[in-house]
């Protein structure tokens, strides 16, 4: 029975079957002995169960050891090889990186090429330049020449004579661009040529003059000073301006205003012509600026006629040259006028202390100039004001005045005179002269008293220069 046993193990059969054939053997025997052999049975059958697992664990393990570690080794060989060659690659990226190239050893990796200094240093007496590795290439270049000539295909002066093998590596790069404004080119300066320093003295002169010749319509007053009657005539005038400034304090102004009109009358049987307007006077003032525009000044005024003052029908010289001559000097201050945009410039003249002077050459005249006696002058103290003004009203309308007051305390002299200026073109204009005045030093006029008056108005030509 047991040798049955052991052959059905030695065959191969499974333990399931011996274990039914041995259950229904236990049925034959005998109770007690049941009760020893299931305790055998269940024995063997926990010995079955832990074998059967432990195959199963054996051959688990197996192909884990055999599979799993295959593939993992492969996958991290791999790994290993390529971060060798990655770090074999940044190796010589690093070398080439801190490399400094040295010419001097490339004759030995260029192409084969005969060079004349190796020669050249073994044919001299001292072949050695100091220089070990220059020396050294030179020596085993000329040691290939000598035992393979073969080898040599070109020479040092082909090479020269081809030259660059990269000269596009030289050239300009230039960017194509479109350019919608083009500047031009800029000229060359000339250079400078040494000159002379020449300093040139201001011109602190300034002259000015102006004249017109005019006909003209006239009335003067029966009791004029200088006689005359109204009527039509011709004037002309010519006024002389030279004017010093120094831009600094000093000024130094002269004006010199000549005038002479012609009348003829034909009720007058005794004169053909005869003077309506006669002027020759000389105005100059001194200035030193005190603050702004209000200047110290010192003036000097003098004033005469032309020729022979006469009256309709009547030969009695009324006026004549230097009957009288007139001549004030005062000193005081200065006001230099400018308003209005510039439009209205001229200056105010006060004058608290003057002295006049008066001249008569012929003696008829004396009495009538306020002299008394046998005298032929007259000198007394005042004081004097005087104001020369331009307003220019429009660009072809001006007003030109003078107004001029002496007083001696003892007489009063006051002159206001007028002019407006229509200025048609360039050289045509016409003139509107207006004169007031007052003089009570000659004689009283029944009908107007001290007072006289002359007026005329003029077309003609004018010119400013």
């Amino acid at each position: 029975m047991k040798s049955e046993k052991i052959k059905i193990c030695s065959r191969g059969y499974n333990f399931s079957f011996l274990i039914s054939h041995f259950s229904f053997y236990l049925l034959t025997l005998h109770p007690i002995m049941k009760y020893k052999y299931y305790f055998i049975l269940l024995a063997a059958f926990l010995v079955t169960v832990n074998v059967s697992a432990q195959r199963k664990n054996k051959r688990r393990s197996n192909i884990e050891k055999v599979d799993t570690p295959l593939v993992v080794k492969n996958y991290s060989d791999s790994l290993i090889v390529l971060r060798q060659q990655l770090d074999s690659i940044q190796r010589v990226n690093d070398s080439l990186r801190a490399e400094v190239t040295d010419g001097r050893y490339f004759r030995l990796f260029a192409p084969t090429t005969f060079y004349h200094s190796g020669a050249n240093k073994s044919l001299s007496l001292s072949p050695n330049t100091g220089d070990d590795v220059t020396d050294a290439v030179d020596q085993a270049m000329m040691s290939l020449y000598l035992r393979r000539p073969d080898l040599v295909k070109n020479n040092e002066s082909r090479l020269r004579e081809a030259g660059s093998l990269r000269e596009d590596v030289y050239q300009e790069l230039t960017q194509q661009v479109d350019l919608t404004e083009k500047a031009a080119p800029v000229p060359e300066e000339p250079e400078a040529v040494p000159v002379g320093l020449v300093v040139v003295k201001p011109n602190f002169w300034k002259f000015k003059a102006d004249g017109y010749l005019q006909f003209l319509q006239n009335y003067v007053s029966g009791n004029w000073y200088k006689g005359g009657e109204s009527n039509y005539s011709a004037v002309g005038a010519l006024t002389l301006d030279l004017n010093y400034n120094d831009k600094d304090r000093i000024t130094f102004d002269n004006k010199l205003e000549m005038k002479l009109g012609l009348q003829t009358s034909r009720t007058d049987t005794v004169h053909k012509f005869k003077t309506n307007n006669d002027l020759l006077r000389f105005t100059s003032k001194l200035g030193l600026q005190a603050h702004k525009r209000w200047y110290y000044t010192l003036q000097l005024l003098a004033y005469t006629q032309f020729a022979r003052g006469f009256k309709s029908n009547d030969e009695f010289v009324y006026s004549d040259f230097f009957s009288p001559f007139k001549l004030n000097v005062g000193i005081g201050m200065e006001y230099k006028v400018e308003a209005l945009n510039k439009k209205l410039t001229g200056s105010l003249n006060f004058l608290p202390f003057s002295f006049n002077f008066t001249y008569v050459g012929r003696e008829a005249l004396i009495s009538r100039n306020g002299i008394s006696g046998d005298h032929h002058t007259l000198e007394d103290f005042g004081s004097q004001f005087t104001a020369n003004l331009q307003w220019k009203l429009t660009d072809q309308v001006t007003w030109k005045t003078r107004f001029y007051a002496n007083t001696s305390y003892h007489s009063a002299l006051i002159e206001w005179e007028n002019q407006f200026q229509l200025q048609i073109s360039k050289y045509i204009s016409a003139n509107l002269f207006l004169y007031p005045r007052y003089d009570d030093s000659n004689m009283r006029d029944d009908e107007l008293g001290y007072f006289q008056f002359q007026e005329y108005s003029s077309l003609g030509i004018s010119y400013t220069f």
